[in-house]
């Protein structure tokens, strides 16, 4: 039996999920929540297609995986996203009890785990681990490419 427990090969499950977004034409973030080494959720940014500011992929997969777990603790859960968390996102992520951050590309306007500031490190009343830049080329080229081919629009 192969036991799956890469940040990497999350990450890139993670990664097809922005690229769902992206053909959308959603800003291409994509995120997946494992628990046990097994997916429980996934997420992906919807914002313009729901006309709504509070769905980003993190959201979603929180969400999801409250629902698959039936409760509102996701304690024991890792969530991978391709690019560093908002400060709402941060705070879902405080509040669902998510036991480890992993996140690819940095954001330097709105991350929340480090580049703008690292809500993680305030006095709350939990604290995730974090992992940062696994996939992180792959992660800001999907961004790049996306944001390049909107300006040619």
């Amino acid at each position: 039996m192969i036991q799956i427990n890469s940040d990497e090969y999350f990450m890139k499950k993670a990664i097809c999920e922005a690229k769902k977004s992206a053909l959308e034409g959603e800003v291409p973030i994509g995120t997946v929540i494992v628990l046990n080494n097994e997916i429980i959720s996934t997420g992906r940014n919807k914002r313009e297609k729901s006309k709504n500011a509070l769905h980003h992929a993190e959201i979603e997969a929180i969400y999801k995986a409250c629902k698959t777990l039936n409760r509102w603790r996701l304690i024991g859960c890792s969530l991978y996203v391709t690019l560093e968390p908002c400060p709402m996102c941060t705070g879902a992520i405080i509040n669902s009890r998510i036991q480890r951050v992993i996140y690819g590309a940095d954001d330097p306007k709105a991350g929340s785990c480090s580049s703008v500031i690292n809500l993680f490190s305030l006095p709350y009343n939990h604290k995730p681990d974090i992992t940062s830049n696994i996939l992180k080329e792959e992660c800001s080229d999907i961004l790049s490419s996306f944001f390049k081919k909107l300006r040619k629009k």
